[in-house]
């Protein structure tokens, strides 16, 4: 599907991985609210991305050089700092981590759409209607 949708598909690809990811970590930490010594985790994609597009240069940069820059890019978990502790070190802010995950959801059926969207513009073309 690579040559079909260039380097939009595959980022397209890539953000969903990240979005779905990010939705588990943030429904794993509002479902871990009330458990003792827990802390909370998120995942970061963005900046790797955004670190190996910036190796490839903003000059000649090639179609090539930046389809491997977005193929090579991994999302990483992290666990939250002591930004905000209850009584039993448990570190889960449930009204962040709420409003995180209806921001991952709105993000991933907009992607979802998108996709939709060109994949069908494709089938038209193929199908010359």
């Amino acid at each position: 599907m690579d040559f079909m949708l260039g380097n939009s598909g595959i980022m397209t690809e890539k953000s969903l991985d990240y979005l779905w990811q990010k939705q588990k970590i943030t429904m794993n930490n509002i479902a871990n609210q009330n458990t003792p010594g827990f802390k909370a985790e998120y995942v970061t994609f963005e900046d790797e991305l955004d670190r190996r597009l910036k190796l490839t240069g903003s000059k000649n940069r090639s179609y090539k050089d930046m389809r491997e820059a977005i193929r090579d890019t991994r999302m990483t978990v992290h666990d939250t700092e002591n930004e905000f502790m209850s009584m039993d070190d448990n570190n889960v802010d449930v009204t962040a981590e709420s409003a995180e995950l209806a921001r991952a959801t709105i993000q991933y059926q907009y992607l979802i759409q998108s996709f939709n969207f060109d994949y069908n513009r494709l089938r038209t073309a193929i199908r010359g209607q």
